[in-house]
């Protein structure tokens, strides 16, 4: 036999030896998949978003499939991933509390003033980490915007050196919520239109000085609303979403028109 003729010999020997020990490692060595969770994972939106409280998709879908967690709690998928997966399991479909997102600021570029010319890194947990920021109001929104970078769903927006969130495209995941270090994102049910866009706890006297569209606890707002929907907590309005009616009588006296309806 030539040279030649032994290399080929030897290269297709190797090469049929390997290839049989790879299939016998792919058969006693194979992981096996389970079928349930497959098509949970089917059923999901694949956000990643950390909504329903695990890593990411494929971890709760794991927990659905293994009966350790609820077929509800993906938000963003809201009521039909929810009867999707509950269907795909042969179970039934629990009810999914869709909500969505509300800044708790309206004061936007004008209504309150900058106290120093910030240089640093140009994010808000940065800001809030130099004496909470660069804003008169401490309690206000930054604009910088690290509640957009998180965003998978194209939702929000900064304008006027507020952000805004878009209720069209929120889906409640609340990544947001988790990111803002002044706590001004809330996760609200979808159903609810009245929001109090002020997070200051500050007296009424020192809020007017920091910014005119703060909320004052004036109590205006608690004394109108005849469904006792709404309360002044620590010179702050608050509304709570499960006695609210949406009337709007609220907004309509509010003397700095802090209180807001959102579509």
């Amino acid at each position: 036999m030539t040279p030649i003729i032994i290399a080929v010999v030897t290269v297709a020997a190797i090469g049929l030896i390997a290839g049989i020990i790879l299939t016998l490692a792919s058969h006693f060595m194979a992981i096996k998949v389970d079928e349930k969770v497959v098509k949970v994972r089917e059923c999901l939106p694949g956000a990643n978003c950390g909504a329903c409280g695990y890593a990411g998709c494929d971890e709760y879908a794991e927990k659905v499939a293994g009966g350790f967690a609820k077929t509800t709690l993906c938000v963003p998928g809201g009521q039909k991933c929810a009867a999707d997966i509950a269907e795909a399991l042969g179970v039934e479909a629990g009810e999914v509390k869709e909500l969505r997102g509300m800044v708790r600021c309206c004061g936007t570029t004008g209504k309150d003033s900058m106290v120093y010319d910030y240089q640093g890194v140009k994010t808000c947990a940065a800001c809030h980490s130099f004496y909470q920021g660069r804003r008169s109001c401490s309690y206000g929104c930054l604009g910088y915007g690290d509640c957009v970078s998180v965003c998978k769903f194209n939702a929000i927006s900064i304008e006027n050196g507020v952000a805004k969130i878009d209720p069209d495209l929120c889906t409640g995941c609340g990544a947001c919520a988790k990111i803002c270090p002044k706590h001004l994102i809330y996760m609200i049910p979808k159903k609810s239109h009245i929001c109090v866009a002020c997070s200051s706890h500050n007296k009424g006297a020192q809020t007017r000085k920091l910014c005119t569209s703060g909320c004052i606890g004036c109590m205006k707002c608690q004394k109108t609303c005849k469904h006792g929907a709404i309360s002044v907590d620590q010179n702050l309005a608050v509304v709570d979403p499960s006695l609210c009616v949406n009337c709007g009588e609220c907004v309509e006296v509010c003397p700095v028109g802090c209180i807001k309806i959102f579509a």
